[in-house]
């Protein structure tokens, strides 16, 4: 996850990495199967630790940030120069359970919801976070979920398996407007929910995560201050996506949506990261890249999403009146396969029944009730 040679993406996951704050990290992580878990926040004290550092002056210069990016593939099978992930951290001591969701035949798991007053859902944003003393931002969207607080995103835009710790200051912003506004809300994590794979080896094939908010808030000037104004729950605001399982590459067609902004082969930049650009209805296949463990992946040809767009949802059944489909993956390695000045594709880990264990655990993680 560092700048290639030709090839020039920004890097996700800093080499500079500092200590998080005591109540993130390993050391609080819960296994569960083949699920891992990290606490972000715990108290109101934590969120409007979280809240403090995303005042509206550094919203309004976030999309300056890095867009992070794991990285971006020349072929199939090359090699990019300075390795894949960096050292990969040891697999977390996690006890494995027998998975309850063996049925291999394309399941859905969550149906898709639109926002409480309203019925045209407007899911998809950007996160916010911070590696070490470096701000970076990716794309995510809203699932619907039992807690209705359920955001999914890349892995690696939640979680550095080389340094085994989580992103800090971990914010979601659905519908982000060009100069910082948040007119749906800010959400504060709550916990990522992963899988222990990634957790721990950095596999590709579960470049992930579902990460469990808060209730939102909006910054409100009174009397020259700002002061954060309850919002309400995330899927209540803006609706949820539903969620898909075990739907075979090349069975169907997705639409992948994202904030792309990072640098084209060719050291172009045709994205700023300030607006969502959608990839359309295109076809799906299988792919691999062995130097990022993905031996399962699928590929969405044509895209030419370059980073920042990490995290962004694929999208099966969308209906664009309703604003609505099926979550059927995430944003992950960009390629350019045929060797020229643009990116050409962009692939997902598969998602199947584990993924549906993951994303349990997320759906049924209890939030604060108040964060205000």
């Amino acid at each position: 996850m560092i700048p290639r040679a030709r090839h020039v993406v920004a890097a996700a996951l800093s080499s500079a990495l500092l200590a998080l704050p005591a109540f993130t990290g390993i050391a609080n992580a819960v296994p569960t199967g083949k699920v891992y878990a990290v606490p972000l926040t715990k108290t109101t004290d934590d969120v409007k630790r979280v809240a403090d550092y995303w005042k509206p002056d550094k919203l309004k210069k976030a999309d300056s940030y890095t867009p992070a990016a794991p990285g971006a593939k020349s072929s199939p099978s090359a090699s990019p120069a300075g390795g894949a992930a960096g050292p990969r951290a040891p697999s977390p001591a996690a006890v494995r359970v027998s998975s309850t969701a063996k049925k291999k035949s394309a399941t859905t798991v969550a149906a898709p919801t639109p926002p409480r007053n309203a019925t045209v859902a407007k899911t998809d944003g950007k996160v916010y976070f911070r590696y070490g003393v470096k701000e970076y931002w990716c794309s995510a969207s809203a699932v619907a979920a039992r807690n209705r607080s359920v955001v999914a995103t890349a892995g690696h835009c939640a979680f550095d398996p080389r340094q085994a710790k989580a992103a800090e200051y971990w914010i979601f912003v659905p519908n982000p407007g060009e100069n910082g506004e948040t007119p749906d809300g800010i959400y504060v994590g709550a916990s990522i929910s992963m899988h222990e794979d990634w957790s721990g080896r950095g596999d590709y094939d579960y470049d992930y995560a579902f990460v469990t908010v808060h209730r939102g808030f909006k910054w409100v000037a009174k009397n020259g201050a700002y002061v954060m104004e309850d919002v309400g729950r995330l899927q209540d605001n803006v609706g949820g996506q539903g969620l898909e399982l075990n739907r075979k590459p090349g069975t169907y067609t997705a639409v992948a949506f994202g904030y792309p902004g990072g640098e084209q082969p060719d050291g172009s930049r045709p994205f700023d990261g300030k607006k969502r650009h959608m990839c359309k209805d295109g076809p799906t296949s299988w792919t691999v890249a062995p130097s990022y463990d993905l031996q399962k992946g699928v590929r969405l040809q044509p895209c030419d999403f370059s980073s920042g767009a990490s995290g962004g949802p694929w999208l099966i059944g969308y209906n664009r009146e309703r604003g609505l489909g099926h979550l059927n993956g995430v944003n992950s390695l960009n390629w350019n396969s045929d060797a020229q000045g643009r990116f050409d594709a962009v692939s997902s880990p598969y998602f199947d029944a584990i993924t549906g264990q993951v994303y349990r655990h997320a759906a049924t993680t209890v939030v604060l009730s108040n964060v205000v």
